[in-house]
């Protein structure tokens, strides 16, 4: 029985619409930090409200905790709260200031909100850390980006960065479509680690 409930818990996340029971993620700043980035990083879109009250949680409690406020500053962005993503991201780059994603969400928000010339420099800096950045063992996973999606899409992004504001639309559109294949392969990488751990 145990063993099935652990199956249970492994699945779930995969199947689109679907997030770990309460009871498997826990409770606390972790267990709602934990599945707020599912929600938020999820390849089919998830709960991006549910996630914004779990961060808002987590962040009043501790707002240095891993790269919440980043990752509440994506969630407002992505409901179209570009003002509250703004000062978010804000705070988030005055705790870490090497925080790629945060400058990228940041410059992107800086483009919706008609900051044009400041969100240009802002993404394009982003995008900068990020390439020196993502290399094996980027956020802890020892193979990282091994088939190099994400590097395609960073050079597709860089390109379009390059072009200037003329590209405005594609270049924020770029930079969204980075964020959905970092996202996709941190899914599919603790999807390994996961595998691995279990020996499934």
């Amino acid at each position: 029985m145990a063993i099935a409930y652990l199956l249970l818990a492994i699945s779930l996340p995969s199947i689109p619409g679907c997030s770990r029971p309460a009871f498997l993620v826990g409770i606390g700043t972790g267990g709602r930090y934990s599945e707020a980035r599912e929600e938020i990083s999820r390849r089919r879109g998830g709960n991006v409200d549910k996630a914004i009250l779990n961060l808002e949680t987590v962040v009043r409690e501790d707002p240095t905790y891993k790269d919440s406020l980043t990752l509440l500053g994506r969630a407002y962005y992505i409901k179209g709260r570009y003002g509250d993503a703004r000062l978010i991201l804000q705070r988030a780059l005055a705790v870490n200031k090497e925080d790629e994603i945060a400058w990228m969400v940041l410059g992107i928000t800086q483009l919706r909100l008609g900051e044009n010339d400041k969100g240009l420099e802002t993404l394009r800096g982003g995008l900068t850390l990020f390439s020196k950045n993502s290399v094996e063992s980027y956020r802890g996973y020892t193979y990282w980006d091994r088939a190099g999606k994400v590097k395609i899409v960073l050079r597709r992004a860089i390109f379009t960065a390059q072009k200037g504001l003329d590209e405005k639309e594609n270049l924020m559109r770029s930079a969204e479509n980075l964020l959905a294949a970092i996202d996709e392969e941190e899914w599919n990488l603790g999807l390994e680690k996961q595998i691995d751990r279990y020996g499934l």
